[in-house]
């Protein structure tokens, strides 16, 4: 037994870890005991990628790049390969990944079952939106071979379906074409929720990427800055150096509190507010800024921390994020790490993906025990009456009633559900 421990540092259970390297072996049983759960990088903030006191299948030795065709961008691959082993790999060719989260260091088959989204929602939708088949094996021995066409119940229940379908074992993307690994770039300043959503307007039919950072703490504002980017034509600039640095040690406290917090976010704000305007910048540190700083998630001390993202119907987005901001600004609680931006309107292609035509905002939050408890509920009650849902990729407390309100076609769901597989999510959230 291992004690593995999920993005948030929450807390550290016992699992049985079993390796998953050859894929052709995984028809037969699955190593250990059963209820198992594929586990990648761990990177999922809660305890969607835990099964306590039960089996986890690591995957990140399925890391094979099976086949690439430069003609049209397809790539099949193995389930544990990272995003950023298939972005360097085929971006000097001309390719990259449509949509990837604000990390590149996640599985294919992590990014699959919880269909992640980037900042371009609005072009290129989920993560499952360029998924042209995928593998699937069941703890049972049984193989499934789904796509949008072929067995495409099966595909909806996978994409997004938290990995409770099956083990994912292959895929295969469709790449967009890109003509280097560069990004024209414009960082916007704003000083009301009006602001932001004036900018996030005029910016969908012209820019590709769109996102916001928020100071969660203004009482009486909510300035923040707005980031826009769209692929560069420019070629033949250096590659930049790729330095990262490490969080050594896990502090006695989180450096996330009431004295470093307010003083972070003005300097932040005022020092990017001056320095905003065009430019041009590479594709790693526009997607992915936190991934140059390794083990970041220590910097929340011991306890640990949550992160809290929901998505609220456009029609009452901005009173939702007023409220919420309100709420979070009183308690004095939150992070400089505030997210806010909005999703296109697609539907998302899996029957538990968490897009939805609407407004997404995501924060951190140090674990403060009761207190920040009390402010989820808070929280919890203008998402419900906005009619909006939570993230099950960084969720470790939603109540189950905000849940079942949140993803009405579980029902449809419930059946595609491999009896052999479990988690501490699903055991929250769905009974087993």
């Amino acid at each position: 037994m291992v004690s593995v421990s999920s993005w948030g540092r929450l807390a550290s259970w016992e699992h049985e870890v079993q390796s998953l390297s050859d894929r052709t072996g995984l028809t037969k049983p699955l190593p250990g005991r059963l209820p198992g759960l594929a586990h990648g990088m761990g990177r999922s903030y809660g305890d969607v990628c835990l099964n306590p006191g039960h089996t986890l299948w690591k995957t990140t030795s399925l890391d094979r790049f099976i086949s690439f065709d430069e003609t049209t961008g397809h790539l099949v691959c193995e389930a544990g390969t990272l995003l950023r082993d298939i972005q360097r790999l085929t971006i000097s060719r001309g390719w990259m990944l449509p949509v990837t989260p604000g990390t590149q260091l996640v599985t294919v088959g992590g990014a699959i079952a919880n269909d992640v989204h980037g900042k371009n929602h609005h072009v290129f939708g989920t993560f499952g939106e360029s998924v042209c088949r995928l593998t699937l094996v069941r703890t049972d021995g049984s193989v499934i071979e789904c796509s949008p066409a072929d067995h495409a119940a099966w595909f909806a229940a996978t994409v997004g379906g938290l990995g409770l379908t099956g083990v994912i074992v292959t895929a295969e993307l469709k790449l967009r074409r890109v003509a280097g690994p560069w990004l024209d770039t414009e960082t916007v300043p704003y000083a009301s929720l009006d602001e932001f959503f004036a900018i996030a307007d005029d910016s969908e039919a012209g820019w590709e990427h769109t996102v916001s950072w928020i100071d969660c703490l203004g009482r009486g504002y909510q300035r923040g800055l707005f980031m826009r980017g769209n692929p560069s034509n420019v070629t033949g600039m250096p590659e930049p150096r790729r330095r990262s640095k490490v969080m050594p040690f896990v502090p006695p406290i989180s450096l996330v509190n009431r004295l470093t917090l307010r003083p972070f976010n003005m300097t932040y704000f005022h020092l990017n507010k001056w320095k905003a305007g065009s430019g041009i910048s590479h594709y790693e540190p526009f997607f992915y800024p936190l991934d140059s700083l390794h083990e970041w998630n220590r910097m929340y001390g011991p306890k640990g921390f949550f992160q809290y993202q929901s998505v609220v119907p456009r029609s009452v987005g901005h009173d939702a994020m007023h409220a919420m901001l309100r709420e979070i600004a009183k308690s004095g609680q939150g992070s400089f790490l505030a997210v806010l931006k909005t999703f296109g309107n697609r539907m998302a292609p899996g029957m538990l993906s968490f897009p939805q035509p609407g407004v997404t905002l995501a924060l951190d939050f140090p674990n403060r025990g009761e207190k920040t408890a009390d402010l989820f509920d808070r929280l919890d009650a203008i998402v419900r009456e906005a009619r909006g849902r939570l993230y099950p990729a960084k969720d470790a407390r939603m109540p189950r009633d905000l849940f079942e309100a949140g993803y009405p076609r579980l029902p449809e769901f419930l059946p595609f559900r491999d009896p052999g597989i479990s988690s501490a999510l699903s055991r929250r959230l769905m009974g087993h």
